[in-house]
């Protein structure tokens, strides 16, 4: 396959961070009731004591260049304009490994487990468990900007990732996707099965599917999760899922609005549940993600995935428990090997995943949140590892 593959570099102008910067100070803070910590959303204190950070402390030139120190390209297939990271191991015969981020995450979740995944060598492992990686951002996301159109659905990306492998002469892949890439990477398991030696995946979600007995005797663990998923404060999703251009007027305005959004995401989807999201990640790493979607513009973008996937799939989410309105079984479920890498705080049910996906490997890790790769990297590390080991 011939593609046109260019050199790519992070470069935003000055006068964005200086925009940046007074759209910051000339915030307008709202009120809110006494008492409530975070029961409510983001307390404005927090938030302000953040954005003062973000604005005099935290220094977006070191993340550029943390970034940059990686290979990047663009191209275009289909229409979409992609952006990548391109990290070739040293070791010659590694095994090529597509890395997909999720909502809200970029290619700056993974820079914790690029030097381990890829030279192993030069980190105390194995250099048979080395990488080639092609870290890509999810179209709609960072650099892989303006969508081409709509219907930029889970399955549309995946056959984008998987004529960009092979234009990279890639023969036989991993992938490895968490949240909204944990959509993506099987898609790219049914695309490309010939090419696609195993699927990991992390922070994935199952859903029941209105059948009968799917929730007889779950085993504790697995009920649990399912309380928590119907438990669970979905609120960004349905604003994401059924108006996204509107949601994005406000965060694509307001540095402090898109802040909020995105933090409120690592206060609840990280462990322990009572620490502070920069008690969980560094604060820098998550600030580094808040400036990707603030200088590429693309709260709105971004948000769209939600909308090809829950709106597309009828998913009302009206009633507690009304997950499986849509069609998210697996009636052409992949056949390519599966590993799946549970945390604490994921809500992954086995029995769902099993019935969805071809799955050889499952780890219960017992600890870690939503954001392993920034988290937990070594875990992850060592997970994603051990399942290649498994289907190599």
């Amino acid at each position: 396959m011939t593609q046109d593959i260019h050199p790519f570099s992070i470069d935003i102008p000055q006068a964005d961070l200086d925009d940046l910067a007074t759209r910051l100070a000339a915030t307008r803070w709202p009120s809110e009731l006494p008492d409530v910590g975070w029961s409510r959303g983001v307390p404005v204190g927090y938030l302000a004591g953040l954005a003062e950070y973000w604005r005099t402390g935290f220094d977006w030139r070191a993340q550029e260049a943390a970034l940059n120190a990686h290979p990047q390209y663009v191209t275009t297939i289909d229409g979409q304009r992609l952006h990548f990271l391109h990290v070739r191991s040293p070791e010659r015969d590694a095994t090529p490994l597509v890395l997909l981020h999720g909502w809200p995450g970029g290619v700056t979740d993974f820079l914790d487990v690029i030097g381990p995944l890829s030279d192993p060598r030069a980190h105390g492992g194995d250099p048979a468990d080395a990488f080639h990686l092609v870290i890509p951002s999810l179209p709609g996301f960072g650099f892989s900007t303006p969508l081409a159109g709509p219907g930029m659905s889970a399955a549309k990306m995946a056959g984008l990732f998987a004529r960009l492998m092979a234009a990279l002469g890639y023969e036989r892949y991993g992938v490895h996707g968490y949240d909204t890439g944990s959509w993506v990477a099987p898609e790219i398991g049914k695309q490309d099965p010939g090419h696609v030696l195993g699927v990991h995946l992390n922070a994935m979600i199952t859903f029941p599917i209105g059948v009968e007995g799917e929730l007889d005797d779950l085993p504790e663990a697995d009920q649990r999760r399912w309380e928590s998923m119907q438990d669970f404060n979905d609120g960004y999703l349905q604003c994401n899922s059924k108006r996204p251009q509107t949601v994005a007027y406000g965060l694509h305005d307001s540095p402090a609005g898109q802040l909020a959004w995105i933090v409120e995401k690592f206060k609840e989807l990280t462990m322990p549940e009572d620490a502070l999201p920069e008690e969980c990640v560094d604060r820098d790493r998550v600030l580094a993600t808040v400036s990707l979607y603030w200088f590429t513009g693309t709260a709105g973008s971004a948000a769209q995935i939600y909308y090809e996937e829950i709106s597309a799939n009828d998913w009302s989410g009206g009633e507690s428990g009304d997950w499986g309105s849509g069609d998210w079984s697996g009636a052409a479920a992949p056949t390519v090997p599966t590993g799946v890498l549970v945390s604490e705080h994921d809500v992954t049910v086995r029995r769902w995943a099993e019935r969805d996906h071809h799955v050889v490997h499952w780890t219960e890790l017992g600890h870690g949140g939503h954001f392993l790769a920034m988290e937990a990297p070594v875990a992850l590390v060592d997970d994603v590892r051990v399942f290649f080991r498994k289907v190599r």
